[in-house]
């Protein structure tokens, strides 16, 4: 058997790292690619850091001082008229736990986040503010809308779009609306009318994810201002909100 020199012997080792190393790198670059799972099967806002929203944390923007009642851990929303009720702080990076439940067939509501100041400021009623909005809405939004206007519901779903609204921007991950303005839902993971419904939301350097009961479905990355309140909207119909949960992130 012919023996290799010292020389051949070090370029097999050398060989043999590179190949290593492009192996590893190219896991690397696959993990990247999957979904940003949060630690754990459920993110439900408890743990170090994490800290309950309630009265007094909220204002009233623009909607009637009945619109939104606090009982307990309870958020009521008549869904009359058309607002917001936004924090009193701003946020940036952040984590947001919320779950909400529709009350009548066909509800509409939302969750802003990083809504500029500029936008809330002498906001009338029936007005919504700029920001990114993760969309709350029942399924039998579909039927009723596609019955009242003839037209096809393809530019939307009940399952957790998200999307800028006004000024904001965003760039929404896939699947996309037809107009490309929106990110759709991957899985359809949200409950009927009448039933309590989980949102993580994951708002990071200018990033938003959304988890809809447990598994992550949609969002997007490059909004801006990626700094702002965050804002429940009332939108028509009545909706239950609680355990609304935060921890802010560096």
């Amino acid at each position: 058997m012919k023996r290799l020199s010292l020389a051949g012997a070090l370029s097999l080792v050398v060989l043999f790292l590179m190949t290593a190393f492009s192996f590893r790198l190219g896991l690397a670059e696959e993990a990247v690619k999957e979904p940003q799972n949060p630690p754990g099967a459920f993110v439900d806002g408890n743990g170090p850091g994490w800290k309950s929203l309630d009265e007094k944390d909220f204002v009233n923007v623009n909607c009637q001082p009945d619109t939104w009642r606090w009982k307990d851990e309870l958020l009521h929303c008549t869904g009359q008229p058309v607002g917001v009720l936004r924090t009193r702080q701003t946020f940036t990076n952040f984590e947001l736990s919320i779950q909400w439940r529709h009350l009548r067939a066909a509800g509409n509501s939302g969750v802003f986040v990083w809504v500029p100041e500029a936008s809330l400021r002498d906001l009338k009623p029936g007005a919504l503010p700029h920001g990114i909005e993760v969309q709350v809405l029942d399924h039998g939004y579909t039927e009723q809308y596609e019955k009242q206007t003839g037209k096809k519901a393809d530019w939307f779903t009940t399952n957790g779009d998200v999307f800028a609204v006004g000024s904001s921007k965003m760039k929404p991950f896939a699947p996309l609306s037809p107009d490309g303005s929106r990110s759709f839902p991957r899985k359809q993971r949200s409950k009927g009318v009448g039933q309590w419904n989980h949102y993580y939301i994951r708002c990071i350097n200018g990033e938003v994810r959304l988890w809809v009961n447990g598994e992550e479905v949609s969002g997007g990355n490059g909004c801006t201002p990626p700094t702002g309140y965050l804002c429940l909207e009332s939108e028509g119909s009545p909706i239950d909100f609680k355990n609304i949960r935060i921890r802010e992130l560096p």
